[in-house]
């Protein structure tokens, strides 16, 4: 059983981490642009592989069963 004290310090921790994320994504927001200008294309090709996979697996119990 969760206690009231352990819901509120999860609901901190959850918080306090979600503001510092934040902060950091726009400090590092010009930075990141210069450095992985290019990345959407390795992102679109490992969902292009994963739904190539999943299709597979699903063709090949379309023909099994």
């Amino acid at each position: 059983m969760i206690s009231r004290g352990q819901l509120i310090f999860a609901l901190f921790v959850l918080i306090s981490f979600a503001i510092g994320i934040t902060l950091a994504y726009r400090k590092d927001k010009g930075y990141n642009k210069e450095l992985f200008k290019g990345s959407y294309k390795v992102l679109l090709f490992a969902l292009f592989i994963f739904f190539a996979l999943y299709g597979l697996v699903k063709l090949k119990h379309f023909f099994v069963h």
